[in-house]
């Protein structure tokens, strides 16, 4: 594994990121990128953003032309197309596409502007179905992956090589990090496309507000996952982009999993609902676990400060003031 972190006494050697760095921030209005835009500006960074209708990173001329006009210190790629499995089992085509695009804009756009630094967000579905738990950083590309996102998980590994690629061949000091599942302000509430933990909060509120005798959720309910608050996410990326300069990508997440069942259990008693909760097994479950080691994050002083009930509350209640204000 490389990990190239500057030594304590080297103190002539330049900063990995420089305070006041101006840092475009793709993929802004989504999950990730809007905390990323909180976290770098409380930490007095001037953020770079555009929205995706006077920029469309699909395209890699005008990506380009945009990097070197605006000639950022650093990039962070958080934009990306997600989903969760009905998502990705519906759409394999634009979560395969879309994301390759995207990647190849930004990071060949980047590095013809002269960008020193980027770090590229990927996700932890990057590794195998069956790999070792905790899942280290080297099980990457070591057995098949999960079926029912395999597209999506082959876009994110395309982007790791295209990264550990800009390295070798020309010296660039660009990263990636592979988060765990993430949640918080921002996330998608949407049945259809959401991921697991959103889709509960949305389901057991609507069950409490209808009077619903019982909720069904897919699967058995036996999967184990962990989840990390995305502000805690935001937190380690402006870590790695000061701290780290290694070509193996850095798992991001708490180093704790639940099962799904246990997941339900905690949204039903946040949102209030007392009916049953019922499981269709004959649903797909996903990879059986999928819990990160994160000892290399760790070893670089991260350390996550949302609980996950907390974590959940606060969503919930950012969700209900959405709702609230659209009507």
């Amino acid at each position: 594994m490389t990990t190239d972190l500057p030594g304590p006494s080297q103190e002539s050697v330049r900063p990995l990121l420089r305070p006041g760095a101006r840092i475009f921030v793709a993929g802004h209005r989504g999950l990730v990128g809007s905390a990323v835009v909180r976290c770098l500006n409380d930490a007095g960074h001037e953020v770079i953003t555009r929205d995706r209708d006077r920029l469309d990173l699909r395209d890699t001329a005008r990506t380009g032309a945009f990097l070197r006009e605006v000639r950022p210190d650093a990039v962070v790629l958080a934009a990306a197309k997600v989903g969760g499995i009905m998502a990705n089992s519906t759409y394999p085509v634009q979560f395969l596409e879309d994301n390759l695009r995207i990647q190849l804009s930004v990071v060949a756009g980047a590095h013809a502007a002269g960008v020193e630094r980027l770090l590229f967000l990927g996700s932890s579905c990057i590794y195998p179905r069956r790999a070792p738990q905790p899942i280290p950083e080297s099980a990457l590309l070591t057995g098949p992956l999960e079926p029912t996102n395999e597209a999506y998980a082959l876009a994110k590994i395309a982007g790791i090589v295209q990264i550990r690629s800009y390295r070798r061949q020309y010296g660039a000091s660009y990263i990636s990090a592979m988060p765990t599942n993430l949640y918080g302000p921002g996330d998608n509430f949407d049945l259809e496309t959401s991921h697991v933990l959103p889709a509960l909060i949305r389901r057991f509120h609507e069950a409490r507000r209808d009077g619903s005798p019982a909720v069904t959720l897919w699967g058995s309910g036996s999967p184990r996952r962990e989840f990390l608050h995305v502000d805690d996410l935001a937190a380690a990326c402006l870590l790695l982009l000061e701290r780290y300069d290694g070509e193996d990508p850095v798992n991001v997440g708490c180093g704790e999993d639940l099962t799904i069942r246990e997941l339900a259990r905690t949204i039903s008693e946040v949102t209030g609902y007392q009916g049953m909760v019922e499981w269709d097994a004959a649903k797909p479950d996903g990879t059986p676990r999928k819990l990160l080691d994160v000892s290399l994050l760790t070893s670089l002083g991260f350390t996550p400060r949302i609980a996950l009930r907390d974590g959940i509350a606060r969503t919930y209640a950012w969700w209900l003031e959405q709702t609230a204000a659209q009507v």
